[in-house]
């Protein structure tokens, strides 16, 4: 195994190109393996406790170790200027043409996604790095090989901040002595010592998106990280803006302490609500009384996400702190104007819903959306936040959070689930992490509902609508079915040259498996090449 860099501690499998020795080079490596020999050790402890918490079986709801902290009055540090108006914003991986068209997109702040909307590939995770450092500078170009068409950034861009990958993944090209680096460690800490410093000289400053928190404890341990980055690379003291992703269950019932954890460098919380979904399914998944509807019948309508939706918004009002929507699946439907106004129709109704609960913006995942968000946003908002309104009306029970959504389960939605979580799969082991399947942008997030919800109705032996029960067997008839169909949607030399075979085996075993597999992209990550 050939040496990475000075450290004799670091260690890849490949050699590196000149591009990637920038961004890996010995001072970044340095600071990486300072954050790893600090911090590996918490995060295998956070995720243990997971695991700890899971097994207990201790019924979710909130902490009575932590009812003085819910109690009292404190408030989070005052917010930059430029995190104070986030009508909207954008996500999207962390490819060169999309970082050019989000940061251009009119929105008020682009969120470049290691994580869900990523397919972590060693060429996407440095390469997503490079792109990052010449965005910050504004020398980011691209020019489409096809076309020759040419990318550039404008003169208004939008707030740059970035999503890494969760505490649960590893970055397995890279050891630290003989063990693997914790992922979040890669992305933040490389992002850090190349672009904070440039960010903050640039009137702005290096700020985090935090995915699939589950305990107010991780809130602590990347407190933690930020603190010591900021002591290490000699910037000022909670400089390091963090907004933390409410998207599972347990972190529901934790909103107060996760925002008084980052209470110093807190940017508020975002309701990511199709891995709250996930997370539903997931922490209840041995109650048969838990079985939930056809994803499409899980709206932000039920009353167990209206409940979470607006806790959120009176948590983070109360403390002072942004209460972010979240994301609306739909993209733009060429060639069909029918079809596009009826998509553009359930996103400004999506939208108006959230601004009038309360919420200060909203997410999108593509750039002719950004106007349509804008729009019922700018024209049900006073100001750059709703901050003000502090939603004293709204009081949520541990009941309220856990309430089952209402609805009906069908062979179509069974199918459904099964067509998107292998053809995103598919693209995912290609190294595409965003995928537009049937109008709807799909990443990681959705994927993960596809696969837990066939489990769930196989662990349970959920009853259709039309009175079958869901069985092992179904499932299998269903994959074979749905397989030729895909086949015949995309293609006979797309299907042959493509990984379905892969993606089908892997959705298979995760949608009939003993035990529900915490993550798919744990097991899918050891089949993407090196």
């Amino acid at each position: 195994m050939p040496e990475l860099a000075a450290s004799n501690q670091w260690s890849r499998r490949v050699e590196l190109d000149p591009r990637e020795r920038e961004i890996l080079s010995p001072g970044a490596l340095e600071f990486v393996t300072s954050l790893a020999a600090r911090f590996s050790e918490g995060i295998e402890q956070a995720l243990a406790a997971r695991a700890s918490r899971r097994r207990s079986g201790t019924q979710l709801g909130f902490l009575s170790e932590t009812q003085s902290t819910r109690d009292a009055g404190w408030s989070v540090a005052p917010l930059p200027d430029d995190l104070l108006k986030r009508h909207v914003e954008i996500t999207g991986p962390v490819d060169r043409k999309m970082i050019i068209n989000a940061l251009n997109s009119g929105a008020d702040v682009f969120m470049a996604d290691f994580e869900d909307a990523n397919s972590p590939t060693w060429t996407n995770c440095v390469e997503g790095q490079i792109n990052l450092r010449d965005a910050v500078r504004g020398r980011i170009e691209y020019a489409n090989p096809t076309s020759g068409k040419r990318y550039r950034l404008g003169m208004v861009t939008a707030t740059l901040m970035v999503r890494p990958r969760g505490l649960h993944l590893i970055e397995r090209h890279v050891n630290v002595g003989d063990r693997p680096l914790p992922a979040a460690l890669f992305d933040t800490g490389l992002f850090l010592f190349h672009n904070a410093k440039a960010l903050l000289e640039r009137g702005t400053g290096p700020y985090f998106y935090l995915p699939k928190l589950e305990h107010y404890h991780e809130a602590r341990l990347w407190n933690d990280i930020f603190a010591h980055a900021e002591g290490a690379l000699g910037l000022p003291a909670d400089s390091i803006k963090a907004t933390v992703l409410i998207e599972t269950l347990p972190a529901a019932f934790q909103m107060d302490e996760i925002l008084y954890e980052l209470r110093e460098r807190s940017a508020g919380l975002n309701c990511g609500r199709w891995d709250y979904i996930f997370s539903f399914i997931k922490s209840q998944r041995d109650d048969p009384a838990a079985l939930l509807p056809d994803r499409s019948q899980v709206t932000m309508r039920q009353p167990c996400m209206r409940a979470y939706t607006q806790l959120a918004i009176r948590t983070c009002h109360r403390r002072g702190v942004h209460a972010m929507g979240g994301m609306a699946a739909q993209i733009p439907i060429k060639h069909n104007p029918v079809a596009n106004k009826r998509a553009l129709d359930k996103v400004r109704s999506d939208k108006l819903r959230e601004v009038t609960d309360g919420h200060d913006g909203t997410w999108v995942a593509h750039p002719a959306l950004v106007p349509v968000a804008r729009e019922v946003f700018e024209a049900h908002s006073d100001g750059p936040n709703q901050l003000t309104r502090l939603r004293e009306d709204v009081d949520v029970t541990a009941e309220d959070l856990l309430q089952v959504p209402i609805g009906t389960r069908s062979e179509h939605g069974l199918r459904l689930n099964v067509r998107v979580g292998i053809q995103y799969l598919e693209a995912w082991l290609r190294g595409h992490g965003a995928v537009p399947l049937y109008h709807l942008m799909e990443d990681a997030a959705t994927a993960e509902i596809s696969r837990a919800q066939i489990w769930q109705w196989v662990r349970h032996q959920a009853e259709l609508d039309d009175g079958r029960t869901v069985t092992p067997t179904m499932v299998l008839h269903v994959i074979d079915q749905e397989m030729e169909r895909i086949a015949d949607e995309v293609g006979a030399e797309r299907f042959a040259s493509g990984r379905f075979g892969d993606a089908r085996d892997l959705f298979t075993q995760l949608s009939t498996a003993s035990e529900l597999e915490e993550f798919l992209t744990i097991p899918a990550y050891a089949l993407l090449p090196d």
